[in-house]
Order: C-alpha cells, then structure tokens, then sequence
C-alpha cells in the first residue's frame, strides 16, 4: 500500500492559477485507505477549489487510479474530462503519472498529494514502512525483516558499533532492526544465516524507470505491440 499526504493547498492554488474548468481524480484504493484521497477528499477538494473561484466541473474515483484502463475508461466516456482546463489527482504519483499518460499532452495533470513509502498495514489507520523495492531481496535470510528498510543506515551485515541495548543509535526509540532479525532467527533455530555475508547492494537492479511485462494469456505481452 502506498502512503500518501496532503500537499498544501496553497501549493496547488499556485499551480492552478490561470485554469478554471478543473477535473478531479481520487483513488479508491491506498489514497482512499489513507483519508487522502477518497470521496470525502474528492468533496472536501471540490469545496475548496470551488471558494477560490474554480469550476469543478468533474470527479472519478476509479479502484486505482494506477490502472491505465480505469483511467482511460473515463476520457472515453467523460467529455467534461477532456475538455477540462486541467486535472488535479488525488493519488500516489504512479496515479498521477496514469493520468497524465492517457491525457493529451495538452492537458495540464496535478499532483495533490506526496507519495511517502511503500506500509504494511497494522490495521485501518496504522502504517509501517516495510519494503524499499530495492529488487534485490534480503527477507529469505532476515526472518521477514528488511535490514535496508528498517535500519536507518541500510546495514546488511549485522548492527552497527552504535547499537546499545538492543536499540537504535539514530531512532532511539526503535528496536535495532539487527536485534529483532537475531531474535526472529533464533526462534525460527535459523541462526546460520546470520553467518552468511551478504554483497554490497547491486543497484542496477533498481535503475529507474523499470517496468515488468508479463504475457497476457489472451494476447501479446503488456506494453508491446
């Protein structure tokens, strides 16, 4: 799930000045999970543009916003869309990044919200940064635990000399994340992989941008023609 934040309006006025026929994205998925970007917020957007002398002149609220044929669904079917002077998206920056590929080119496409990390969910409400999507995973011998993510220097070889108590020198109210993958070993009698020196991160597997194109059973791969 991706977490998102509220930009301050202040910021998305100044964007929006000289555009006054404006469409709305939300998602119905992690935006939405977040109170960032569901109905409430598409309203909440709507009142707020509207008293600072915008037109709104449309919402969607697609499953997820990141889902090129949700979006595409809509500027088929939504006049109002294409025709709006631009489009502010209340989702992560891969849904802004959606919208902004379906549209014309023409067509101004704004971000109202900042995309923070990639969370395991506790429950509704209760976020954790677990994953980097560094594509080169540790988990298999760190007990589910991600030494990159959860300790602040990116460690993959134990704790640092600043470890005290089995806490963390840089947050000293966290767990040293080195601590918790021992204890998790330990109990799991997996305490071998703890000898296994892992390589410097390879971090061409991480070049940017990557994509995936798997094939479709009912046609080409994703993204060919």
């Amino acid at each position: 799930m991706i977490i998102t934040t509220k930009k301050d309006i202040k910021d998305i006025l100044e964007a929006l000045k000289g555009k006054d026929n404006i469409y709305l994205f939300g998602c119905d998925s992690c935006a939405e999970q977040c109170d960032t970007g569901g109905r409430k917020e598409l309203e909440e957007m709507t009142r707020v543009l509207t008293e600072n002398g915008k037109k709104v002149v449309g919402a969607s609220l697609p499953e997820e916003t990141c889902y090129r044929q949700l979006v595409i669904k809509d500027y088929r079917n939504k006049p109002e869309l294409r025709h709006a002077d631009a489009v502010v998206v209340l989702a992560c920056g891969a849904g802004v990044r959606t919208v902004a590929d379906v549209a014309e080119e023409t067509q101004p496409v704004y971000p109202a919200l900042d995309s923070i990390f990639l969370a395991t969910v506790e429950r509704v409400g209760r976020f954790f940064e677990g994953c980097s999507l560094c594509g080169e995973c540790v988990l298999i011998d760190t007990g589910g635990i991600c030494p990159h993510t959860e300790c602040p220097k990116g460690l993959l070889n134990g704790p640092c000399g600043g470890m005290a108590d089995g806490m963390c020198e840089v947050d000293t109210e966290n767990e040293c994340a080195w601590v918790r993958i021992y204890g998790r070993l330990k109990k799991q009698k997996r305490l071998h992989h703890m000898k296994k020196i892992t390589a410097p991160k390879d971090h061409s597997v991480g070049t940017r941008p990557r994509k995936v194109l798997l094939r479709n059973p009912a046609g080409p791969a994703r993204g060919k023609t």
